[in-house]
């Protein structure tokens, strides 16, 4: 028994490789998906042969603990969980695809079993074939319990994430409610003088406005998340579209005596022209809110930092009062504020939405977002966009 294990063993150590492969074919004939959505990078497959080598050695010398007490393969078969949970695979699919690993590897059994001159009993082949069903159950089990626990993990988070938005949203819709209600009660008196009424009037308006504005806000992240606008791509200079976005803050700026440079060289970009601006409108926004008040002079500028390879890297820079190490990690997330314990000394407002925003808008055009900050100092946000959208045959590379 111990003899046919060993040639077993030592097969499936040269095969290694391609028995992943039979099982990466075999997994694409069973689920339906796109190749790259099943393991969107080489270096994930890697795995799988990582395994395929332990399982090899679990049959060279089957103690009962072998697999079990492997703290180097187990941790392997948590990280595939893990970068599972993170393509977003279900839980039948993990399951699935170690369901075709124990078929791959019980017909390569059998398939080792015939050219050999002395085949061993139906009693040792069916001890190897549980030892094997052993091995996957043990590794399947790490893997499982990894993705169930970051699944669970990000049910949590989400719950929480709800919760905070609806006190957030509960908190930004009261203030104008109450001033609208304080409005209509003040209107409704005949002995309003004109000027009081027009003063109570305007509060109102702007209290509407405050309110459609936030609407409009909340309606744009759904949207942006769901791909649900209309993309609009055509050839433009970045630079217009970024003075654009700076012409819908100019009032605001102006507020917080915040001077808006924008480069006059940017590149010209084949780009979803609105998804860009209105990135540019929360990055700008951002930059605003958060100049200090205490700098004689505050700015914010648009440059371009690189372009090479098709690529252009384009920087947004203020002197503002910067961001808390801290918080750089999951400034992008929603509802996350860099300073929530300074808003209010600061007379900063919002969800912390325009961040989360602005990212999605950029990783919808294929681009992506780096900030640095220094506290006291200000804030760099470099983002790193395609000068064209990638072509089809580009896309399915």
């Amino acid at each position: 028994m111990s003899d046919f294990g060993d040639v077993v063993a030592e097969r499936m150590r040269a095969e290694h490789r391609v028995l992943a492969e039979r099982w990466f074919e075999r997994l694409l004939t069973l689920i339906p998906v796109d190749a790259r959505e099943v393991f969107p990078s080489e270096s994930l497959l890697d795995h799988i042969p990582a395994l395929i080598l332990e399982i090899s050695e679990y049959l060279r010398h089957p103690s009962d603990e072998a697999i079990a007490a492997n703290t180097a393969i187990l941790d392997k078969a948590r990280e595939l969980g893990a970068l599972r949970h993170g393509q977003r695979a279900s839980l039948h699919q993990v399951l699935r695809e170690y369901q075709v690993l124990n078929g791959v590897l019980v017909t390569f059994l059998v398939d080792e079993i015939e050219p050999l001159a002395a085949a061993p009993s139906a009693a040792d082949s069916i001890a190897l074939v549980s030892r094997l069903n052993q091995a996957i159950n043990v590794l399947s089990q790490a893997t499982v319990e990894a993705f169930v626990t970051l699944y669970t993990n990000t049910i949590n988070e989400q719950k929480e994430r709800l919760e905070q938005f609806t006190r957030v949203a509960a908190h930004e819709w009261r203030q104008p409610l109450s001033t609208l209600q304080v409005g209509i009660s003040l209107l409704r008196r005949f002995d309003l003088d004109a000027d009081r009424r027009e003063r109570t009037l305007a509060a109102v308006e702007r209290n509407v406005q405050s309110l459609v504005d936030l609407t409009l806000k909340l309606e744009t992240v759904a949207r942006v998340r769901d791909g649900a606008d209309n993309v609009v791509v055509q050839e433009i200079p970045a630079t217009a579209i970024v003075q654009e976005a700076a012409r819908q803050l100019r009032e605001m700026a102006d507020a917080r005596g915040v001077d808006i440079r924008i480069s006059a060289t940017l590149p010209t970009l084949t780009v979803d022209v609105g998804r860009l601006e209105l990135a540019f409108v929360n990055l700008l926004s951002n930059a605003i809110k958060y100049s200090d008040p205490e700098k004689p002079e505050r700015h914010v500028e648009v440059s371009e930092a690189d372009t090479h390879e098709g690529w252009c890297r384009l920087e947004v820079r203020d002197n503002g009062i910067g961001i808390p190490q801290q918080s750089l990690d999951k400034i992008f997330q929603r509802f996350e504020r860099g300073h929530s314990d300074r808003e209010e000394r600061l007379h900063i407002g919002g969800l912390g939405l325009g961040l989360s925003i602005a990212d999605d808008c950029v990783r919808g055009i294929g681009g992506h977002i780096d900030v640095e900050s220094t506290e006291g100092q200000g804030t760099v946000f470099a983002v790193t966009l395609p000068l064209a959208p990638p072509t089809p045959s580009e896309s399915s590379a």
